[in-house]
């Protein structure tokens, strides 16, 4: 892995983790968008400009694929690099969400 792509996406932001987690599936932005505030409770909204912004440069950096279009929306999916960025944030969420419960003491 391209150690540049790994300083520039770890840690995500939130946009960017909900982004990649929400294209494990094939997705278009408004279909994420919606997904996310459904996810969090409205507690995360992506407006278009940072959706779409995001969704062009994960593409541009491998981490997400154009898959087709539908009805003049780019359905997109995430890709082998992707999953592995996602995974990676996914493990230091966990990390520290345990040692947030003091499991590192034990």
């Amino acid at each position: 892995m391209d150690e540049r792509i790994k300083r520039v996406y770890v840690p995500m932001t939130e946009t960017g983790f909900y982004i990649l987690f929400c294209l494990q599936e094939e997705m278009h932005g408004y279909n994420i968008s919606q997904n996310v505030k459904k996810m969090t409770g409205g507690g995360v909204t992506i407006s278009p400009g940072t959706m779409y912004g995001t969704l062009s440069k994960m593409e541009k950096d491998g981490l997400i694929a154009f898959v087709r279009e539908e009805e003049k929306r780019k359905l997109y999916r995430i890709t082998d690099l992707g999953q592995k960025i996602l995974n990676i944030e996914l493990q230091r969420i966990e990390r520290l969400y345990r040692n947030s419960k003091g499991e590192w003491m034990a």
